[in-house]
């Protein structure tokens, strides 16, 4: 205190003042003070003080406090007392346990002053800003102040950071933190920011929170590792529960073969820590969030799937089948087990390949259902054992035959222990809970699957020696009836409820099981005995489950039994029950308490063995059938046989329509083969009127050109003389064409010689005369390929001509014999045309190759002139070196020179350069002697 009073400026004296005196002294400092070290003294004083008399520094600091971190950002000291200060105002110190009255007093304040702190939502971004300061004394009582803030107002804090600029972004900072401490209280920071907010789990997974914390768990040991590893867990399942975004990035993250390495456990699994046990029950729930049934099924196949490829399932079944597991662990490994192979075929599969470590070896299923029927064994273990076992057949008909199939005569090992023995032997023994378990896990095995509720009929029980067997639907309900044994035993609801729930299940849609059930004459009266008394609370529920069974029994019922049949069943509950009443008891069933919870969720989770009375999959079934078994039993039996009639008139109409139908159809298709055939003759029709069309225009054309030469052949000199003239003009094109392809063969001989030159020539790039005439040659070659393409085209022409002359002397020739001497004559003609043009196509061929043979002349041409420019520059640029080395030489003997006349001015005796060279050359002899001796 005495420090305090330095501060304030006064020393103690006999009356000293009060603490909100001291207080608002301080706080006065802090708003007058000029000098910075003034106002530190002062917010310094007033953080010891926050304990003390926190609600006398809330009430009159708090302002001041915030306008120290608005305005003294320089001073990183002044930031942390105040800082410091803020949180013991509005957080209580966690070292001290005050009493439960003075605990909730402070709880209270705490919360007040919280909510006057983020009453100004700046406050909140401006703490933010300071978590940007990598100074320790900043930084860490900012993380404590945010966290206790979010801790007492969670989701106002939740929405000024969520709209706060890269507020989540900078809170993600501190997992990056090397100091330790910053680091973990991040996690607790983090912990309290994702709790319950969805936009802010996710901005934090996709801000690569998900390989951060799986990172700092593997660098802290794992499930060995310590607190900060199940704070990593606590933050994954916060951002992972119930946010199908996450779940499905953390699944294409591949995040979940990096779980696979927590659960390898040692032989040795004694003395598990605390910690360690804690650690592996939260990687459990990660492992059953990711699996979780209320989950969409398509997300949960797809994790399923990647559990069993990555080996995680493998490794979940080892520890379920190791030793010396704690119990707890081993509960929540059995309820992990089952919902990551709950509806996956492929799961369900390896899981009944699992064999326990005995001797010999047992199916994991026979093992888990002996702890299940043992009621030695911890609750809350034999229910995780009925959820596994409910799991493995949920959708699995396979693994439901399997089942049953344990029950069979045909089946039956007596030197091993199977499923259905231990099912039968829980269903029929002393304990009510073994009792439950068994018909509830022997529903499940005939859930939906009609096959094996016909197959179950089989089943036959040996009750006492000298007795015949009985059915095991006749001893359930012999059981049923034995309410004096059920009595001695106790919790004789509980009996009564599983049985009639396994019943219940059997009979659903199985006529010939109703009728078995109907067959036994006892059943019915019980029935109706159970439904008509008035019990007591405890016996309500059987009552409702009694009209649920006898409901079933006449909605399912085919009429087989003429004693049972659905009429008179109604009117048995009509004289025996009343309708109203039998209604009324089947609604007992909905309005349990206990029925509601179990709705909730496929585990059964019950707080005492007495509580377990419903199963989940039961009641999806009494919703299915209630509506449906109150609507029969209302119904008179005039309404029935309306509906009869209705049905059968319906039906007959339904045959109708369906006979009607597949006319129709047959009719359609009729109709289409029709359409196909008008199509295709509609077709032919247009193409035959087409060739009629052209057939009528070209004998149009005959006649004509009959006409024509009808007029001709009446005048027979002037024909002749036209004929005549006629062959002169082609005779004369012929010796025309004859000598152009002379010529032109005289000219493509010149340049083929020409060619030939050039190439002996071997053309250098530096002549001017080779580049001129491939120049020329190539323009030649141009008039060449012109010529040649007018020739072509007189050809083609004369051709033409020739085969209309053909063509004329045919339609003529039986009139007149000089058309034969013609057409012989155009024959000729045409021969030799066809003759010319092979020549000239020769020519074309022999043109092309000469122009490829120039064309690689001008490239050969060109890279020889590349070439010798390169020459050029090379030579150039070894006479410019050659000249600097003649100059450097030049410098160097003028050195030399100088240099020996200096050391002859200095007395030292210099050999001259004649001298050295003849003694070099007189050593240069005397080794070639030496050598020439060797050799």
């Amino acid at each position: 205190m005495n420090y305090i009073w330095e501060v304030v400026g006064r020393q103690p004296t006999g009356q000293q003042p009060s603490g909100a005196d001291t207080v608002q002294k301080l706080c006065d400092r802090v708003a007058s003070s000029t000098l910075l070290e003034d106002r530190r003294d002062a917010v310094r004083a007033l953080k010891s003080l926050s304990k003390k008399y926190r609600m006398e520094v809330g009430t009159m600091a708090m302002d001041h406090l915030v306008r120290i971190l608005q305005s003294d950002r320089t001073d990183t000291e002044i930031l942390g007392y105040a800082l410091d200060t803020l949180y013991n105002i509005v957080c209580i110190d966690e070292e001290e346990e005050p009493e439960e009255s003075q605990q909730k007093q402070e709880d209270d304040l705490g919360a007040q002053f919280s909510e006057k702190f983020i009453g100004e939502p700046d406050n909140i971004t401006l703490l933010l800003t300071l978590l940007e300061e990598f100074d320790f004394h900043v930084r860490w009582p900012g993380v404590k102040l945010l966290t206790a803030l979010l801790k007492s107002q969670c989701a106002p804090v939740q929405s000024i950071v969520l709209v706060s600029p890269m507020g989540v972004s900078r809170l993600m900072d501190l997992l990056a933190d090397s100091r330790e401490v910053i680091r973990n209280d991040g996690l607790l920071l983090l912990q309290q920011l994702t709790k319950g907010n969805t936009a802010i789990q996710k901005i934090v997974a996709f801000e690569n929170a998900f390989e951060r914390l799986l990172e700092i768990i593997k660098e802290e040991g794992s499930s060995d590792g310590g607190i900060v590893v199940e704070d990593c867990l606590l933050l994954l399942l916060n951002l992972l529960k119930n946010n199908s975004s996450n779940q499905n990035f953390f699944k294409e993250g591949s995040y979940i073969q990096k779980m696979k390495p927590w659960f390898e456990v040692g032989d040795d699994n004694s003395g598990w820590s605390a910690q360690k046990a804690t650690n592996l029950h939260l990687m459990l729930q990660l492992v059953r969030v990711m699996v979780s049934p209320v989950n969409a099924p398509g997300a949960t196949a797809s994790c399923q799937k990647a559990m069993f490829q990555c080996g995680l399932l493998q490794q979940l079944c080892t520890i379920l089948m190791a030793t010396g597991v704690p119990a707890d662990i081993l509960t929540e490994t059995i309820n992990t087990v089952s919902e990551v192979i709950r509806g996956s075929e492929v799961n369900q599969d390896y899981f009944a390949s699992v064999n326990a470590p005995s001797n010999p070896p047992r199916p994991a299923i026979v093992v888990l259902l002996m702890s299940m029927v043992n009621e030695r064994q911890p609750f809350v273990l034999r229910c995780a054992v009925l959820y596994c076992f409910q799991c493995f057949l949920y959708k699995n008909h396979k693994g439901q035959g399997e089942i049953v199939a344990t029950l069979l005569p045909s089946t039956i090992d007596a030197s091993s222990i199977s499923a259905g023995q231990l099912l039968c032997g829980g269903l029929f023994s002393a304990d009510s809970l073994s009792n439950w378990c068994a018909a509830v896990a022997l529903a499940h095995a005939l859930q939906d699957n009609l096959t094996q509720k016909e197959q179950l009929l089989r089943v036959q029980l040996a009750t006492s020696l000298g007795k015949p067997p009985v059915s095991l639907l006749q001893q359930c309900t012999n059981i049923l009836s034995q309410g004096d044994k059920l009595e001695r035993r106790g919790s004789r609801v509980q009996t009564k409820v599983g049985l009639l729930m396994l019943l219940c299940t059997w009979i659903t849609n199985c006529p010939i099981a109703v009728m078995h059930f109907l067959h036994n004459q006892d059943n019915v009266p019980f029935l109706t005995a159970q439904i008509s008394e008035n019990q007591g609370e405890d016996e309500r529920l059987v009552q409702g489950l009694c009209a649920l069974l006898l409901g079933i029994c006449i909605y399912y019922n085919d009429n087989s039994l003429e004693n049972y049949t659905k009429e008179k069943l109604k009117q048995l509950i009509e004289k025996r029950i009343g309708k109203e009443n039998f209604v009324e008891k089947l609604g007992f069933i909905t309005k349990h308490e206990l029925y509601s919870r179990a709705a909730q969720k496929p585990q059964p989770i019950f707080s005492a063995p007495e509580h377990m009375l419903f199963d989940h999959e039961f009641t999806k079934l009494i919703k299915e059938l209630e509506g449906m078994i109150t609507k029969a039993v209302l119904k008179s039996s005039e309404e029935e046989k309306k509906e009869e009639e209705v049905k059968k008139t319906l039906e007959q109409h339904d045959s109708i329509i369906t006979q009607y139908n597949a006319l129709i159809r047959e009719q359609d298709g009729q109709i289409q083969e029709l359409k196909e055939q008008v199509s295709s003759l509609s077709s032919q029709s247009e193409m035959l009127q087409n060739t009629v069309t052209q057939q009528l225009s070209q004998i149009q054309q005959h006649k004509d050109q009959y006409n024509i030469l009808k007029l001709k052949l009446g005048k027979d000199a002037p024909v002749n003389g036209l004929q005549t003239e006629e062959q002169s003009q082609l005779r004369e094109q012929l010796e025309d064409l004859q000598r152009q392809h002379q010529r032109l063969q005289t000219q493509l001989t010149e340049r083929d010689a020409l060619i030939t030159g050039l190439k002996e020539a071997e053309v250098t790039p530096s002549t001017d005369r080779s580049s001129s005439d491939v120049t020329e040659l190539q323009r030649e070659l141009e008039d060449l390929r012109a010529q040649l393409q007018s020739q072509s085209a007189e050809i083609t022409e004369l051709q033409r001509e020739n085969q209309e002359l053909l063509r004329a002397s045919h339609a003529t020739g039986s009139e007149v014999g000089v058309c034969e001497e013609l057409e012989s004559r155009l024959s000729a003609q045409t021969a030799e045309a066809q003759k010319l043009k092979e020549e000239v196509q020769a020519l074309l061929q022999r043109k092309e190759v000469m122009e490829k043979e120039l064309s690689s002349a001008s490239s050969s041409a060109a890279i020889m002139e590349t070439e010798k420019s390169q020459l050029q520059h090379e030579l150039q640029e070894s006479k410019k070196e050659q000249d600097d080395l003649l100059m450097l030489l030049a410098d160097q003997d003028q050195k030399i020179l100088s240099l020996r006349h200096r050391l002859k001015a200095l007395g030292e005796t210099i050999e001259d350069e004649d001298d050295l060279d003849a003694r070099d050359q007189f050593y240069d002899d005397d080794d070639d002697d030496e050598e020439e001796g060797d050799e």
